[in-house]
């Protein structure tokens, strides 16, 4: 009897669904059909997914492909199409010349999800990370972590992971399906994270609260518990605790990945082409020798170095498609008329590779950024921290870690593949940034055998 009763609750029900998901899917293809000629021209999507698939699957063609279309394209996450600026003229035009319109975030749901609405032969990857992320606990906590704490190695890890997680497919359904965050599954464990990671702020706040003294601040958590008494009779003051814990979550997640990841990728750019990592150590033995620790005001000196950085960040680009913008009023753009609410993207892949503005566009070269006298010159291309009203907040500190840390390796050691490595896949993993693959390395101090 049960059996039946199933057989007939499915021959009632299955034809609906089946009809249902069809309707669905012509629908899309209607709507792409009847809207799409008011948007660039781009690479096909696919019904409800859009390019999603082809960005999981083929980020780096994806990313080639789209900078054919001309220097504006169309990209689907989803239904909702975006457009890609693929030429630095055109970024400037929207970033730049029209900041104020072109500068809107757009809400995804699944970092909405983690912030609860508020927006506003050995592997070196810990090791970096650990030396990056002090710098910004240093700012923010007032000190630093011991590099063997097994607390902050676990908060490295989940930054990691979530990172990774929420710019995945994981990441990708969620956007598609916010509604799944009230069902179990693997997606939960990005809320799980993010909520350690804020539970492990929140202790800190609580321990500064117990010895703060207003007139000896230490950090940026004192500076805003301060500033949170002072407005605490203001209607809608932003300076409330949850709003800190974000805030310090966003330094930690901003200042820690990026960097490390930048740093990750000099080292294989470094071992891959090891007669570049020995005329950097050369110019830094020459000025600085192997005692004198290297500051920014060397940079003027080491100019070889520095174009040698840039590179890396040129080339390990870790943010492929930038930081997402989305339009704040009905603007045009090219003739193209963009709705408020329209999401942006630039293609820095296509800039940072530009054949008509870098001189080895397509290999790593540190003379992209050096000039016929082998002084350091600048590129207008170069968009590594974006550009306009948006402009990467941290890019001052950001540049800082990057030259000191990156000239104090080369000063004093040398680094290596180990024997019998297969060349590394310079593909990347893709998640919120495009990061290295994991890696081992051999390293030796200078002057040592071993």
């Amino acid at each position: 009897m049960d059996v039946l009763a199933w057989e007939w609750s499915w021959s009632a029900v299955g034809p609906t669904m089946l009809f249902g998901l069809l309707f669905l899917v012509f629908y899309e293809v209607y709507r792409f059909l009847l809207h799409g000629n008011r948007f660039p021209p781009g690479p096909r999507p696919w019904p409800l997914l859009g390019n999603i698939p082809q960005l999981l699957m083929k980020p780096a063609q994806t990313f080639a492909e789209i900078a054919t279309y001309g220097e504006i394209a169309s990209l689907y996450l989803g239904r909702k199409p975006s457009i890609v600026l693929n030429t630095l003229q055109v970024s400037k035009m929207a970033l730049v010349e029209n900041g104020a319109v072109f500068s809107g975030r757009p809400s995804l749901p699944v970092l909405d999800w983690i912030i609860n609405g508020r927006e506003n032969p050995f592997d070196p990857q810990h090791m970096i990370q650990n030396a990056v992320s002090n710098i910004i606990c240093s700012v923010v906590f007032g000190g630093r972590y011991d590099y063997e704490d097994k607390r902050f190695h676990n908060l490295l890890d989940i930054i990691n992971e979530n990172i990774f997680l929420t710019g995945s497919a994981l990441g990708q359904i969620f956007n598609l399906f916010p509604f799944i965050k009230h069902f179990p599954g693997p997606h939960q464990r990005i809320q799980q994270n993010a909520s350690e990671l804020t539970g492990f702020i929140s202790e800190e706040a609580r321990e500064h609260r117990k010895t703060l003294d207003k007139d000896n601040l230490r950090d940026f958590i004192d500076a805003y518990l301060v500033q949170m008494e002072k407005q605490e009779s203001i209607p809608n003051s932003t300076f409330f605790e949850e709003n800190m814990v974000f805030s310090v979550a966003d330094l930690f997640l901003a200042g820690t990945d990026t960097t490390s990841t930048t740093i990750r990728w000099g080292l294989i750019y470094m071992m891959e082409h090891p007669h570049i990592q020995e005329q950097c150590h050369k110019e830094i033995e020459y000025v600085l020798g192997f005692d004198r620790i290297p500051s920014m005001d060397d940079r003027a000196a080491l100019p070889y170095v520095y174009a040698t950085v840039h590179e890396v960040q040129r080339v390990g680009n870790i943010v492929p498609l930038g930081l997402i913008h989305s339009t704040t009023q009905a603007t045009q753009l090219k003739g193209y008329y963009l709705h408020k609410g329209t999401n942006v993207l630039v293609n820095l892949t296509a800039i940072l590779k530009d054949k008509d503005h870098w001189k080895y566009p397509d290999t790593f070269n540190p003379a992209n950024f050096l000039d016929e006298k082998g002084q350091f010159c600048k590129n207008e291309s170069f968009l590594a921290f974006s550009l306009g009203p948006r402009v990467c907040l941290g890019e001052q500190l950001a540049r800082m870690e990057l030259f000191v840390v990156f000239t104090a390796l080369l000063q004093r050691l040398h680094f290596s593949w180990p024997p019998n490595t297969a060349p590394h896949d310079t593909e990347g993993v893709f998640g919120l940034t495009r990061s290295p693959k994991p890696f081992k390395m051999l390293c030796r101090r200078r002057g040592a055998k071993h």
